[in-house]
């Protein structure tokens, strides 16, 4: 009986071991899965211009490399199991994104949305347009989100909030909205990914192509646009160079806001996959 101890301590502890690896949303997003009743492998993105562009997303269909393990194997997933569709069939405002948009947009067409698409999974980033002059304040997007967010709870849709990135020049805003989004994440216990902390944590000083580090490429519009850093010299849009197109390296992924935007989506939704949907 002496050697049977600890074995049964060994026993005991992987339950304990995998329960706490276990993000804390995976067991309410099952007994949202189990309402679902639309077609399989569907994920909409509803958003503004920083989701209705090509250069978000579509381009995990393009060649790939200096990608880690880890993204490798989460992409060999996802291009398994989602809808051929949702890679670029699915942008436009009838599919819940363009650009200039805000969530109170969003609050007026869930309904819809929701009804035509009924998808599996859906990406939920607005903010960057609510935070300009005479917009809402932070309280009410933040309830204008929350209807969004249980809207698609009750349809049986996974909803997965992204923060907004960073805004030059409204960099106070940019973080209470981010903020705001974690927090009703955190509340209705759902999928958060935080494009805006691992925008700053990858880039804590330049993450903004108007930083005077990169004053080489205000000037000539040939060059504004690939200024290798999070935020465009817009200040306001991810960064797109050339030069960083297909790299998911470090270095890649902080050099190129979209980079980085489709990385993280990228695993999140894999995440969703599974830890609820394939399991």
């Amino acid at each position: 009986m002496k050697h049977c101890i600890p074995l049964i301590v060994f026993l005991i502890c992987i339950p304990c071991l995998n329960a706490a690896d276990k993000p804390a949303w995976v067991d309410a997003m099952k007994t949202v899965n189990k309402k679902f009743t639309g077609e399989k492998g569907t994920f909409a993105h509803f958003g503004d211009s920083i989701t209705i562009t090509m250069a978000f997303w579509c381009t995990l269909q393009g060649k790939i490399h200096k990608s880690s393990p880890e993204m490798d194997k989460a992409l060999a997933n996802v291009k398994g199991y989602m809808q051929k569709k949702c890679w670029r069939d699915w942008k436009g405002p009838q599919y819940g994104n363009n650009g200039g948009k805000t969530i109170t947009w969003a609050v007026k067409n869930i309904d819809t949305w929701l009804k035509e698409m009924n998808p599996e999974v859906a990406l939920i980033m607005f903010g960057t347009n609510d935070i300009r002059p005479k917009k809402i304040n932070v309280e009410q997007y933040k309830k204008n989100y929350k209807i969004v967010v249980e809207k698609c709870l009750a349809n049986g849709t996974i909803p997965i909030i992204q923060s907004i990135p960073p805004f030059h020049g409204r960099e106070e805003n940019a973080k209470a909205y981010s903020d705001a989004q974690r927090e009703l994440a955190k509340e209705l216990n759902v999928p958060f990914s935080d494009y805006y902390a691992e925008s700053i944590k990858r880039r804590p000083d330049d993450w903004s192509g108007k930083h005077e580090k990169f004053s080489e490429y205000h000037a000539d519009k040939k060059l504004r646009g690939q200024v290798p850093t999070i935020i465009s010299v817009d200040g306001v849009h991810p960064a797109y160079p050339k030069k960083y197109r297909g790299d998911f390296s470090e270095e890649g992924l902080k050099s190129s806001g979209y980079n980085l935007r489709s990385y993280l989506t990228l695993m999140s939704y894999n995440d969703v996959l599974a830890n609820v949907v394939q399991n």
